[in-house]
C-alpha cells in the first residue's frame, strides 16, 4: 500500500482506499486495466473526489486513460461521486444498472431520499450529487462482458440489496466485486454485517444473487466495504446464514411490535451477544454503522415484512 491508499490486487489491478471521513478501510474503489484503457469500479461519494484523484495519480494512471466508470448501484457511498468524477475524466463513459440511470442523470429524488435518511449528516458524509450527462452514461442489465488485460470482466445482475444492484466478475483475479451484495466486512468487524436497507430490500432475490455469484466459482470476494476476502465461496455462504439469522431476529421482533426502533434494538442486542459468545470483546464504537446501520436494517426488514413476507 502507498501512503495515498493504493493497494496492489495482483494482475495489474489496484484498490483505492478513499479515506472516507478521514478514516482508512471504509470505502474502496477499484482500477482494472484493459488494452484500450482503465475500467473503474465504484467512485465512492463526492466527498472522496480529491482522495480518489490522488489515488489515481499514485497508481501512475493519467486521467485520460480511464475509459469506463461502472458502479454496482446508485447509493451515494458507491456512486455519489460519479457525476463529479466524470468532469475530471475526459474520455470516460459511465455505466450503471438501467433502473438507476434516470436517478444519476437527474439526481433530485436520489439526493432527497438520502437527505431524508441521513438528515443533517448528509453533506458531511456524501456531499452533493452532480448530475451525470445523459450522453456519457450507458445502461447495464447483466450479462455484458468487457475485455481486460489478462482476462475479462462479466457483469452480473444481483438484486436484493437494491433492485438496481450489479456485481462484476474479474476472470484474471478469479474475483467478484460485490458492492453491497455480500454485506459489509470492515477490519474492525468480528464478522460480516448484513446490508439490508429500505426501500426495496428483497431477501429472496438477495439469496438468489448470492447463489448466482457462487455459481461463478470465484476464489475471492472483493467488497466495497472493505476489500478482498480470499475464501470467496465460504464468504458468500456465510453471508447468507448471517442474513438468515438477522431475518429470524427481526421477524420475532416484528411479531412482538412492528416498530423500527424495537427491531433495531433487538438486532443490536443479538449481534452484541453473538460477538461476546464468539469470544470477541464488544466494540462500543460501531464503525460499521455508516454502511450497515441497525436502524436502516430495521426499516428494511419492516418494509419487507409489511409488503412481501409476514414472518410466522
Amino acid at each position: 500500500m502507498t501512503d495515498r491508499g493504493v493497494y496492489d490486487l495482483g494482475q495489474g489491478r489496484f484498490m483505492l482506499d478513499l479515506g472516507f471521513r478521514g478514516s482508512p478501510g471504509l470505502i474502496a474503489s477499484f482500477l482494472l486495466p484493459g488494452e484500450d484503457g482503465w475500467t473503474v469500479l465504484e467512485t465512492g461519494p463526492a466527498t472522496c473526489k480529491a482522495r480518489w484523484l490522488e489515488g489515481l495519480e499514485a497508481a501512475g494512471i493519467d486521467r485520460s486513460e480511464v475509459r469506463r466508470v461502472a458502479v454496482t448501484h446508485i447509493h451515494l457511498d458507491h456512486a455519489g461521486g460519479l457525476g463529479a468524477l466524470l468532469t475530471e475524466l475526459p474520455r470516460a463513459t459511465a455505466y450503471a444498472h438501467v433502473l438507476g440511470l434516470p436517478h444519476l442523470i437527474d439526481p433530485t429524488r436520489l439526493e432527497a431520499s438520502a437527505r431524508l435518511a441521513w438528515g443533517p449528516q448528509m453533506d458531511a458524509l456524501f456531499g452533493g450529487v452532480t448530475p451525470v450527462p445523459a450522453d456519457r452514461i450507458r445502461p447495464l442489465t447483466g450479462g455484458e462482458r468487457w475485455p481486460l488485460r489478462s482476462g475479462g470482466l462479466e457483469v452480473l445482475a444481483t438484486p436484493g440489496h437494491a433492485r438496481h444492484h450489479l456485481a462484476f466478475v474479474d476472470t484474471a483475479l478469479s474475483a467478484v466485486f460485490t458492492g453491497d451484495a455480500a454485506g459489509v466486512r470492515l477490519g474492525t468487524s468480528w464478522r460480516t454485517r448484513p446490508a439490508v436497507p429500505p426501500p426495496d430490500l428483497d431477501l429472496d432475490l438477495l439469496y438468489a444473487s448470492l447463489d448466482r455469484m457462487r455459481s461463478t466459482q470465484v476464489h475471492q470476494v472483493v467488497r466495497s466495504h472493505f476489500g478482498p476476502d480470499p475464501d470467496g465461496l465460504r464468504a458468500l455462504a456465510e453471508y447468507r446464514s448471517i442474513v438468515e439469522e438477522w431475518r429470524a431476529v427481526a421477524g420475532e421482533a416484528f411479531r412482538e411490535a412492528p416498530d423500527p426502533e424495537h427491531i433495531a434494538d433487538r438486532l443490536r442486542a443479538y449481534e452484541a451477544d453473538r460477538e461476546r459468545a464468539a469470544g470477541h470483546p464488544h466494540q462500543p464504537a460501531d464503525t460499521g454503522a455508516q454502511f450497515s446501520d441497525y436502524d436502516l436494517a430495521a426499516r428494511g426488514f419492516l418494509r419487507y415484512f409489511q409488503t412481501r413476507d409476514v414472518p410466522r
